[in-house]
């Protein structure tokens, strides 16, 4: 098997309190970053509905990409939209009619607590108490494409662009605005959704749709509980989750 390059992946084992995990089946999934939050729920009750303990490793879907071609040896790819799905289909890597949408993503701009300036829309972004906007890389993370578009067709991306700094991801767009360092930032609403300061919808006629798909690796050995996730994922316990939590 090939190696593949590591990269600022963050892997997230979820355990239930108070429970051995030492004898119980797996299965490893490589989810896009802009899904940290809502799979922390969603890993809990897929387990307690199945007995598989998911393991879960984010990080921008193009990375996710790159390591799956170089053998990376993940069960399931849950990614941030279909193209790169459709990529690894169409190289043999996904097993045969596995690759599925499950959900449509939802942009938002948030606005983090404590910053000045009436903020309500993405044009508002010109103004002057504005001065760091943080974003996924464009061509990292279908967000931070999105975001671009949405700029672009307002016809304000230029205006704005040396305000910009890149993320690899939108949960590290996010940490920018965590740590006081963006005054306005773009990423999932699903990141965002609990979070203090003022979360703004991004219209979805400015960008085309965050259709996110998924896919089961080929090379997986665990093949029969990678469907299973993708299975719950898709129309079970955990499709329910994601719309509760900033998806479509």
């Amino acid at each position: 098997m090939k190696k593949y390059a590591p990269g600022t992946v963050l892997s997230i084992l979820l355990l239930a309190a108070g429970q051995s995990h030492a004898a119980a089946p797996e299965v490893t999934v490589a989810a896009a970053a802009n899904l940290s939050q809502v799979f922390g729920l969603l890993g809990p009750e897929f387990e307690k509905a199945t007995g598989i303990h998911p393991v879960f490793s984010f990080g921008s879907t193009a990375q996710l990409t790159r390591q799956i071609q170089n053998g990376a040896p993940w069960d399931v790819i849950a990614a941030a939209d279909s193209e790169h799905v459709e990529q690894l289909d169409r190289e043999g890597l996904l097993t045969p009619g596995s690759r599925a949408v499950y959900a449509t993503g939802i942009l938002a701009l948030w606005i983090p607590p404590g910053k000045t300036g009436q903020i309500a829309r993405p044009e508002d972004l010109r103004d002057s108490s504005v001065r760091i906007i943080a974003l996924a890389t464009p061509d990292l993370a279908p967000y931070g494409l999105a975001a671009r578009e949405s700029l672009q067709h307002l016809g304000i991306w230029e205006i704005l662009q040396p305000k910009v700094v890149y993320a690899e991801n939108v949960s590290m767009a996010k940490q920018y605005g965590m740590t006081g360092n963006a005054d306005a930032v773009f990423t999932a609403a699903s990141l965002v959704l609990q979070e203090k300061g003022k979360v703004i919808p991004v219209p979805e006629t400015l960008h085309r749709p965050i259709t996110q798909a998924l896919g089961i690796v080929a090379a997986s050995k665990n093949q029969a509980a990678a469907r299973r996730f993708a299975d719950f994922l898709r129309t079970g316990g955990g499709h329910q989750i994601l719309l509760r939590n900033g998806y479509r």
